[in-house]
């Protein structure tokens, strides 16, 4: 038998070594996710640097100064913004709008208008939601009417919703025809008796549709017609935002300012006493002015006035006790 050659020899010995070593050696197909996370981890570890860096760059910036509005023009030609919107007292703005009037030439008869902007704001993330009203005006300013429907199944009340002027008087005979728009009205007052039948019109109507909040539910059929047929209606528009007229540029000035306030008192009630005032700025204009800002001094109800009286009698009312009761002994 012939001896191993040196070649093969080696390969029988050095050859399974070689192998071993090399399996164990981990491929570069296998190492290169690894190296790919740690180049993500670090690519976005030096993006938040950066970002670290850029904030504490601005908040060691100064802010710019905002120049303070100025009070008051010296001059008749200036730039209004850079002077706080001047504010005028009711009287006073009602008489520069009979002014203009004068100066422009136009009609006396135009109406007069307010815009109302309102806190809607309560306690945490709670508001008032948007509402509608009529209130009566102690001076009317139109001869216009508005259009009431009366719901009622009793005919003694139905004869006297008819006499006191209501447009459209009936019973449940009335939901098909309002449903399907044959039937509008301005108003829609109800009865007690009847309210749980017109629940199909509850969608219909929203928030013209009967309720004791909104003084349209009741039994004093002749004083809600009399009502709703005068009474001035307004609603929230853009969630805080009220848009009316008022009056008529040439009725006295008494009787402009009293129906601007009987508005303002409506609009006052839909917001709790013992938060901010639901009114936040009042601008009064006519169809041909510019608006007014008033000053809201003597307008809003006097709510502080009333409960610092309250405070006030509470603290008479502890100070007469021991009087008394040394009296009785």
């Amino acid at each position: 038998m012939a001896a191993p050659s040196a070649r093969g020899l080696w390969r029988a010995l050095a050859l399974p070594a070689l192998e071993q070593r090399l399996a164990a050696v981990p491929s570069p197909a296998g190492a290169r996710p690894y190296a790919a996370a740690a180049a993500r981890a670090a690519k976005k570890e030096a993006k938040r640097s950066r970002q670290e860096k850029g904030k504490e760059a601005a908040r060691e910036k100064p802010l710019p100064r905002r120049r303070p509005l100025m009070s008051k023009p010296v001059d008749d030609v200036y730039l209004t913004w850079l002077y706080r919107r001047p504010s005028y007292g009711l009287e006073q703005a009602v008489a520069m709008l009979k002014r203009f009037q004068e100066l422009d030439f136009t009609h006396p008869r135009q109406f007069v208008y307010i815009n109302v902007f309102l806190d809607m704001a309560l306690q945490k993330k709670k508001k008032v939601d948007p509402f509608s009203s009529g209130v009566a005006l102690p001076h009317r300013f139109t001869d216009e009417v508005n259009k009431v429907l009366v719901f009622t199944e009793n005919e003694q009340e139905a004869e006297a919703a008819r006499e006191h002027g209501a447009a459209i008087v009936g019973g449940v005979e009335l939901i098909k025809w309002i449903l399907e728009d044959e039937i509008q009205a301005d108003f829609y007052v109800a009865v007690p008796a009847i309210i749980p039948k017109l629940i199909p019109l509850r969608n219909k109507l929203k928030k013209k549709y009967p309720s004791t909040k909104r003084n349209s539910l009741g039994s004093d059929i002749p004083r809600m017609v009399q009502f709703f047929r005068e009474c001035h209606e307004y609603s929230v528009q853009d969630e805080s935002v009220i848009k009316t007229r008022i009056a008529r540029l040439d009725m006295p000035t008494e009787h402009i300012t009293a129906n601007l306030k009987a508005v303002i008192h409506d609009i006052c009630t839909f917001k709790p006493s013992n938060f901010d005032p639901i009114v936040q700025r009042l601008v009064i204009r006519s169809s041909t002015s510019e608006g007014l800002q008033l000053n809201l001094d003597g307008i809003l109800p006097q709510v502080e006035k009333a409960e610092q009286k309250e405070e006030e009698n509470a603290a008479a009312e502890e100070q007469q006790k021991p009087v008394q009761e040394s009296l009785s002994t």
